[in-house]
């Protein structure tokens, strides 16, 4: 599903999705584009509601309250973009286009996942 949203975005609209980059220029000042960026991450909410609805269990194996997920979701995007990148950008967009600075980007993201889970689970 967020590799067809992705592909729509691009073909229909010339636009990466990459979720840092898309909150991120809902406040930049002066940026233009607000509109589709509200309306993709509408999107996204309402397809998790959706998801939660028709499918409850796939929800509880995270083994977190929803506040600390939220919490976690928000730091790990505020991160990506303050360091100028975009997790999901590189990892869905750019490796398609089989860009090799998101293939170097991608590889870092999962391991510093995989080496975070081995540390504190």
């Amino acid at each position: 599903m967020l590799g067809l949203s992705a592909s729509i975005l691009a073909l229909g609209a010339g636009r990466v999705a990459g979720i840092s980059g898309i909150v991120g220029g809902l406040f930049t000042p002066g940026r233009e584009g607000r509109g589709w960026r509200l309306h993709f991450l509408a999107g996204l909410v309402v397809g998790g509601l959706l998801l939660l609805a028709l499918h409850p269990a796939v929800f509880h194996g995270a083994g977190r309250s929803w506040p600390v997920l939220a919490l976690a979701g928000l730091l790990v995007g505020f991160g990506a973009r303050l360091g100028g990148g975009c997790t999901s950008g590189h990892g869905v967009c750019g490796l398609s286009r089989l860009s090799g600075r998101s293939l170097v980007a991608t590889v870092v993201f999962v391991t510093t996942a995989m080496v975070t889970v081995l540390v504190t689970g």
